[in-house]
């Protein structure tokens, strides 16, 4: 369902990233991908969601190579077919965090089910009473799970995740990544997160790591 080949990556032909192959076969299916600083991991992340164009190689998502769609298809399938979790979730102050879950939407096919999906995503999440508050209202585990319905409002395929748990305590690191499994478990969504946070390598027995 995912997967690259010969993955590579160069800034202005000086810093050159070459990147094993990463294959998820399985619905709800975890990798993690770790490394140092400097390895590339976000470099990575940004290819494997079309937000960088390889050098060299392939990146696969539901059988289609990303990697060979013009900017404005490839932002279509990104919107239908990728979610994604960033370190800090990024916010509309202005509008409720209803309406920040579903700005995703806005971007992918007219969707008539979208609504009532937010309202079970939400309540999924403990979220439900929150919608219509405003994004500074909710404390920094409610707007994680505010990204994490994001991330799932358009039932991707893939979820790629990006630090999500190098700013946090212990116990928030085990909670906040525990219930990223479990969301991208019940919702069928591979997930694949990239850190250089070491206390995740005992949440998943899949990992990469890059040198």
């Amino acid at each position: 369902m995912f997967h690259t080949t010969s993955l590579q990556f160069s800034y202005s032909g000086q810093r050159q990233f070459s990147y094993p192959a990463i294959a998820l076969q399985q619905r709800g299916e975890p990798l993690l991908i770790t490394g140092p600083s400097g390895s590339g991991k976000t470099t990575l992340l940004h290819l494997l969601a079309g937000l960088l164009r390889p050098t060299e190689g392939s990146v696969f998502v539901q059988q289609t190579d990303i990697t060979r769609l013009p900017d404005r298809q490839l932002d279509r399938f990104r919107g239908r077919h990728i979610g994604l979790v960033f370190q800090r979730p990024h916010f509309v102050e202005s509008i409720s965090v209803g309406r920040n879950i579903l700005l995703p939407t806005l971007w992918s096919r007219p969707d008539t089910d979208a609504a009532l999906r937010l309202q079970q995503l939400a309540d999924r999440l403990a979220i439900g009473h929150l919608l219509a508050a405003r994004p500074t209202r909710l404390s920094q585990g409610e707007l994680q799970r505010a990204a994490i319905a994001r991330a799932l409002i358009n039932q991707p395929g893939l979820v790629l995740a990006d630090e999500p748990t190098s700013a946090l305590d212990d116990a928030n690191c085990q909670a906040a990544i525990g219930l990223l499994q479990q969301q991208c478990q019940l919702a069928g969504a591979q997930l694949l997160v990239v850190t250089h946070d070491s206390r995740l390598t005992q949440a998943f027995t899949q990992r990469i790591h890059l040198a």
